[in-house]
């Protein structure tokens, strides 16, 4: 587990390469909510969501799906130096050095990878940007859920090595980790493959989460999953396929936990459990292909 000297406090963006470029970045700053910042240098579109982090999304104009990197936030550049040290000590390899960071939003931070190739970036002193109001707008990215071949040993590499928690089971399926409060910012889904699954953003109510799905559904993009309730985290549930087919979710209300108190637990796959509303029913045939996604 990660040293009492850091630790990983929050989620703080979501890099993709996105084959439908100027698509998805019309999706994501018009009917998804979310407000789009000056592009960075390279081109990159730079999202933002109602809280303050500097920004939630980023999408690069490529002609393949994929991740490019998911961003954790620290606690302050002693963490950051502390968990370059401490991670280098266990032979994980650096791929940047801890360093002034030259992007959008900035901070402080280096990059490694995770067992399936995945560039995950550690990073504190982001820049401060002024809150929105919420309304309908999410307020924050919720959690990112990947799809691996081997769901244990990476579970074991993101525990042991980032210090996140299990918080849930689903069967041997899929495994909830957090790493602050929420019940999960990570999860992983057994697959045939590494890929993203899909990409949750979080808004600030029950109200909101229903206005974000009438803003959708007016503008011509129907819930391909939802309205629901999820057992595991006890979150609402909307799924969408984005432009350029990949999944993003709006939820809210995720459970919080009592690190004190809290056990994880093993939930049995059924339809009332995973969708405690009984509204939604079973993710489509469709649904769950995009679900899959490309390999990464």
């Amino acid at each position: 587990m990660s040293s009492a000297s850091w630790a990983v406090t929050h989620l703080r963006h979501i890099s993709l390469r996105c084959a439908a470029f100027d698509e998805s970045v019309d999706y994501y700053s018009g009917p998804w909510g979310l407000q789009r910042l000056a592009d960075s240098d390279d081109g990159t579109a730079v999202l933002r969501a109602a809280g303050p982090e500097h920004h939630v999304l980023e999408l690069q104009r490529t002609d393949r799906n994929g991740i490019d990197h998911i961003g954790l936030g620290l606690a302050d550049d002693r963490a950051v130096d502390a968990a370059a040290a401490g991670l280098a000590g266990r032979s994980v390899a650096l791929l940047s050095e801890p360093a002034e960071l030259d992007r959008a939003g900035g901070g402080y931070g280096f990059r490694i990878a995770d067992p399936d190739g995945r560039v995950v970036e550690l990073a504190a002193r982001t820049e401060a940007i002024r809150p929105l109001e919420s309304g309908a707008t999410p307020v924050k990215l919720a959690h990112v859920v990947l799809n691996t071949a081997d769901i244990e040993a990476l579970c074991t590499w993101w525990c042991d090595v980032l210090g996140f928690r299990v918080s849930d089971w689903s069967e041997r399926q899929m495994v909830f980790l957090r790493c602050n409060a929420d019940h999960h910012s990570i999860a992983f889904n057994r697959a045939e493959w590494a890929s993203l699954n899909h990409v949750a953003y979080e808004v600030s109510s029950l109200d909101a989460y229903m206005a974000s799905l009438g803003r959708l559904n007016r503008a011509g993009h129907t819930v391909g999953w939802g309205p629901g309730r999820h057992g595991p985290g006890n979150n609402a549930f909307g799924y969408f396929v984005d432009p350029a087919g990949t999944v993003p979710e709006i939820t809210a209300e995720v459970q919080q936990v009592d690190e004190a108190t809290w056990v994880p637990r093993t939930w049995p796959r059924t339809p009332e459990l995973s969708d405690r509303w009984g509204t939604a029913g079973p993710p489509s045939p469709e649904m769950r292909q995009h679900m899959a996604g490309a390999p990464d």
